[in-house]
């Protein structure tokens, strides 16, 4: 796990946990470094604004603001495994980490008998893989980042003819299906929509600039064949 990605899981660890606090070793057992590494990673996040509180001492550790955090939901252990199963087909799509952290999230504020429950109907869930397939080409953890900020990203990125340009682009939407994930955004290279591919991305990186509002209506290049629908929240 490289730092960003540490970083981000830091505080949905300590999201998922609060008001409990959590001391450094624990932490540095669960994502194996050092405790002064995680002592030096929860100062960087505190120093960017995050709000970690620490107490010191033998009983002492890291814990969110409460009042930034939700109060605890009374899911089912039925429900939470259907949420499982969704999430466990999240691999490959925009935000598959966040599922992970979701569902930690989920097991954590449940009563102890309930999550041992929703385990064990777990363990009796199986998917079906073809393992000549391999698993889905990742979405880059950046590309989400850019999408849920509104920040421009840098783009190095190889077409299907092999040929590998540098391009900003500001995000408008991401899209998927069986073929994979694409990214559909404002190319300023092409000065038009464009969709890229998100396992073509070789390289990314945020600019410090936000993207002006762009809407994914306004994009008419989507194939015939297919229609894009929403997701939607019930």
């Amino acid at each position: 796990m490289n730092r960003t990605d540490r970083l981000y899981a830091l505080v949905e660890e300590l999201r998922a946990r609060a008001p409990r606090r959590v001391s450094a070793r624990e932490l540095a057992a669960r994502y194996e470094v050092s405790v002064r590494t995680v002592e030096r990673d929860i100062g960087a996040l505190q120093q960017a604004g995050v709000p970690i509180f620490a107490d010191v001492g033998r009983t002492g550790g890291y814990t969110l603001d409460p009042s930034r955090t939700l109060p605890p939901v009374n899911f089912t252990p039925a429900e939470a495994v259907a949420i499982a199963i969704m999430l466990g087909r999240a691999g490959g799509t925009p935000f598959s980490r966040a599922a992970r952290t979701a569902l930690h999230k989920i097991l954590t504020a449940m009563p102890a008998a309930d999550g041992a429950t929703a385990r064990d109907l777990a363990g009796r869930i199986r998917f079906l893989a073809d393992p000549s397939r391999g698993e889905p080409a990742s979405v880059p953890a950046v590309l989400e980042e850019a999408m849920a900020a509104r920040r421009v990203v840098r783009l190095v990125y190889v077409d299907k003819a092999g040929a590998e340009t540098e391009r900003d682009v500001e995000p408008v939407a991401f899209s998927g299906g069986s073929a994979g994930w694409y990214l559909i955004g404002w190319c300023r290279l092409r000065g038009t929509f464009r969709v890229f591919r998100t396992d073509r991305v070789r390289r990314a990186a945020l600019l410090d600039e936000t993207a002006p509002e762009r809407r994914v209506e306004d994009f008419d290049e989507e194939p015939r064949d297919y229609v894009m629908r929403p997701l939607e929240f019930l």
